[in-house]
């Protein structure tokens, strides 16, 4: 078979390029420490890999988001329990406030007191991350939360949204709690309603609450609802229009109270005279709590009725109580999500071992075999190569 020279010149170029690439290529495996590089070294290694790695950057994205969840529900962490400290200490202080040996100048440093924990609590509400959002603002990280009024009250600005990021394939977890759940939406001690004493020899409010929702007519008997006692055993009790709800000549202290679906429990002796309204109100806000305590303060030593004075004492002790119990809820939600962070954060970590170890195996050199690979193909390209030189200077006038 003839060969012509152009034919020559393009066969030896072609194996002189393909034992170069296999010197190249074993000394890529050699430098990189890994037997596959690409899908043509072994598909179903580098597909199983490819899977392994998209594994790993699965995780390296949960565990993200898992050190800024960390980093947000230790920041809720901590505000609520500094909030539970603060509390404790305004419980304190007015307790020590309903010491009847205490004069006017007493309870006024008391009440600057009680203020300075309302301040406090609000300075809390108001936190910020490390991005600078407000941690309970819902959504509105933007918006400042919570804002004191001219006489203490306090409002809320934020919605009640709550982030979530996820941490693992099918598991999300709350990065946030609401401004609104977390310091507005207290239980009211009381039940479902509030009350206002117009006048009181004593008697108080035990509970108030909504036994029967499907009795419940707000629109024929609308609260709010009158209690007055014209004598120590007759009650009459009426809504909002005027309308009598209830009433009795035979009322005995510590007798329910029943109509429209609710149900209402008293204590104490009514006298001729009691008198105060209840209106709707399952949740009350932890602010207005301690609004009211600075303004029970600051009625002095001499109120002008003292059994009424005590009456609310009593209330605002339980609701602040109340209040307790719920910074304590909310602190044990943090500390729950902590929890579930950390073993998933473990998790993972064991998990990348897993992965980390599943692709050293795949990928894994032998160095002897693949130093005598690169030595062959190095010995098989010289020779390509001093074979092409001997050959190219061959002519037939060598032999003539």
């Amino acid at each position: 078979m003839r060969v012509s020279t152009s034919q020559f010149y393009y066969q030896s170029a072609q194996q002189l390029s393909k034992q170069q690439v296999s010197v190249s290529q074993q000394g890529e495996y050699i430098s990189a420490g890994k037997r596959v590089l690409t899908a043509k070294d072994d598909a179903v290694a580098y597909g199983t890999l490819s899977g392994l790695k998209n594994d790993l950057a699965n995780i390296e994205q949960y565990q993200r988001n898992i050190t800024q969840s960390i980093n947000r529900n230790s920041l809720q962490d901590v505000s609520f329990t500094s909030a539970e400290d603060i509390m404790q200490q305004l419980k304190q202080t007015f307790i020590q406030a309903n010491n009847g040996a205490y004069n006017d100048d007493d309870l006024d440093a008391l009440e600057n007191l009680a203020q300075s924990s309302l301040e406090q609590l609000l300075d809390i509400a108001n936190t910020k991350d490390e991005t600078g959002g407000y941690i309970f603002a819902g959504y509105q990280v933007g918006t400042t939360p919570f804002v004191m009024q001219e006489d203490n009250s306090v409002s809320y600005h934020g919605d009640n949204g709550v982030r979530e990021l996820q941490i693992a394939k099918n598991i999300m977890v709350d990065t946030n709690q609401a401004g609104d759940t977390a310091f507005m939406n207290v239980n009211n001690e009381q039940g479902d309603f509030s009350v206002e004493y117009n006048s009181t020899s004593g008697i108080a409010l035990n509970k108030a609450i909504i036994s029967d929702p499907s009795a419940y007519d707000t629109v024929n008997f609308p609260p709010e609802y009158n209690f007055n006692f014209t004598s120590e055993t007759d009650l009459n009790v009426t809504d909002a229009l005027g309308n009598s709800v209830f009433s009795t000549t035979t009322y005995a202290p510590g007798q329910t109270i029943a109509f429209n679906g609710v149900e209402v429990q008293l204590s104490g002796n009514p006298l001729p005279g009691d008198d105060f309204n209840l209106t709707p109100q399952k949740e009350i806000s932890l602010f207005d709590t301690v609004k009211g305590i600075v303004d029970w303060i600051a009625v002095g030593s001499s109120p002008a009725d003292s059994a009424q004075h005590q009456v609310e004492y009593q209330e605002l002790l339980g609701q602040l109580d109340q209040a307790l119990n719920h910074m304590t809820k909310g602190q044990v939600e943090s500390g729950l999500r902590l929890s579930l962070l950390e073993n998933q954060q473990s998790n993972h970590l064991d998990s990348t071992l897993a992965l980390t170890q599943g692709t050293t195996d795949i990928e894994a050199l032998d160095y002897a075999k693949a130093a005598s690979d690169f030595e062959q193909s190095k010995v098989s390209l010289q020779a390509a190569q001093q074979t092409f030189v001997q050959i190219k200077s061959l002519s037939l006038f060598n032999y003539l």
